[in-house]
């Protein structure tokens, strides 16, 4: 899928920087690290995501004659540094925490160290790669954490921000914790287990509700989930239970696992129809709940004891809807062997190469973090890792369930105070180290 995605997927001005470049001979390795600035207020922890594409991105990037083609039309760039573009790869190094590690405010996440041109050149597709992913997974956590070992299943392609947003939404999910996808391109790409129902056009094109449910078990092999309530929620309950007494299955195998309410109070309707299948000798259907619902819905459902087995959450996912963006910056940290920093008010950075450091207390809780410079030594495990090497991997990174088991090990480490969904800054220290300190103090001293 990346490897469709035109290098020219970026902004204008990483082109005139690089030129700038290229001409005046800046070719000295430079670091640039991925960091979020700050939480929104709505989250208490981040879940890395994105790696394994951004991966492919810097592995494949290469310009077309088309690409070349397209700029030498705009006027803007000389034939000598065309000429390089042409012929450009990436050769950079790169580490980064796997896929799966929770993190926070001002950690690095990505360190990018190739000669300034490349390093430069690749910051607005990198953003977006791992920014995106970050973002849904970091949402799809708090429904996993909500929903206390529920099933959980990604309803939000048609309301995603594009197709590669549907489909990395699914990815990002399913790392975080979620079951399974309704996206089918998820599930073939990715390898993520595919779930669905039936739509409420099902049931209303049919003349009766009891017909729609008997055709779709006709044709449909294994487990199915009925949707009931097109028109009366216990009716369709009623009717479902009848069906499975009658023992309505397709020759195919096909039988009713679950049904499927979309609307209404789901807490009154989910404890009706449990009541009826249970009545009628259905104790084995699962109630499975969808309809604008989010971490929050899904929390107050199950405190109020609404006996739901399963959740299909859509839009609040994969757009983060209360959180749609976060503060992600990717920095220039060091450049031909000399500390880096900026510092405009409101977005100063922790300059020179640096190493995340994790301590875990005697429960195997996360205790706090130290930032310190790469070639310092803290207390803990360092969690940025070389994934790169001269252009190419360090040998191949984690599957997609590898890592979503790491990240579930990973979420189990984290403090109670950092599993809660109310709104609060992360109650997590992160420690800056002195050498850190006394570099931001002589870099500040110097001046520019």
């Amino acid at each position: 899928m990346n490897g469709s995605v035109p290098v020219l997927l970026t902004d204008l001005y990483q082109l005139t920087m690089a030129q700038a470049y290229f001409g005046s001979g800046m070719h000295e390795p430079a670091t640039f690290e991925l960091f979020t600035r700050r939480l929104p207020r709505t989250r208490r922890v981040l879940i890395a995501c994105g790696l394994q594409q951004v991966v492919e991105y810097l592995e494949q990037l290469a310009f077309t004659r088309a690409e070349i083609e397209f700029l030498a039309g705009l006027r803007l760039f000389t034939p000598e540094f065309l000429d390089h573009l042409a012929r450009l790869r990436f050769t950079g190094s790169v580490r980064a925490v796997p896929e799966g590690t929770p993190f926070f405010a001002d950690e690095p996440v990505l360190s990018v160290t190739a000669p300034i041109l490349e390093a430069q050149l690749v910051e607005s597709r990198v953003l977006n790669l791992l920014h995106f992913q970050t973002l849904i997974a970091s949402k799809a956590l708090r429904s996993v954490l909500a929903a206390r070992g529920r099933y959980l299943v990604d309803f939000g392609m048609r309301r995603a921000h594009g197709a590669e947003a549907a489909l990395f939404a699914a990815r990002a999910a399913y790392l975080a914790g979620f079951d399974a996808t309704a996206t089918v391109e998820a599930g073939r790409q990715f390898g993520i287990p595919l779930s669905g129902t039936m739509a409420h056009s099902f049931v209303e094109a049919h003349d009766s509700e009891v017909e729609a449910f008997a055709s779709f078990l006709r044709w449909h092999p294994g487990p199915g989930t009925l949707l009931i309530d097109t028109y009366d929620t216990a009716r369709g309950a009623e009717r479902v239970a009848a069906l499975m007494r009658a023992g309505a299955v397709s020759a195919a195998g096909g039988f009713v696992q679950s049904v499927r309410i979309d609307s209404g109070d789901l807490a009154a309707e989910s404890r009706k129809v449990r009541a009826i299948l249970d009545e009628r000798g259905c104790a084995q259907v699962r109630i499975v709940a969808s309809g604008n619902l989010d971490e929050y819905r899904i929390a107050r459902l199950l405190d109020d004891g609404a006996p739901l087995d399963a959740f299909g959450v859509g839009t609040s996912l994969d757009t983060s809807a209360d959180a749609p963006a976060l503060d992600v910056a990717y920095k220039l940290e060091e450049y031909a062997g000399r500390p880096r920093r900026k510092r405009s008010p409101g977005k100063l950075t922790w300059p020179g190469r640096k190493q995340v450091w994790r301590r875990r207390g005697a429960d195997g809780k996360l205790a706090g973090d130290t930032l310190a410079l790469a070639d310092e030594t803290a207390a803990g495990e360092p969690l940025l890792r070389e994934v790169m090497r001269d252009g190419r991997r360090c040998g191949e990174l984690p599957s997609l369930p590898a890592a979503r088991d790491y990240c579930r090990a990973r979420v189990a480490e984290l403090p109670p105070a950092l599993q809660l969904l109310e709104e609060g800054a992360a109650a997590y220290p992160v420690r800056v180290s002195e050498r850190l300190k006394g570099l931001v103090a002589a870099l500040d001293a110097a001046g520019d």
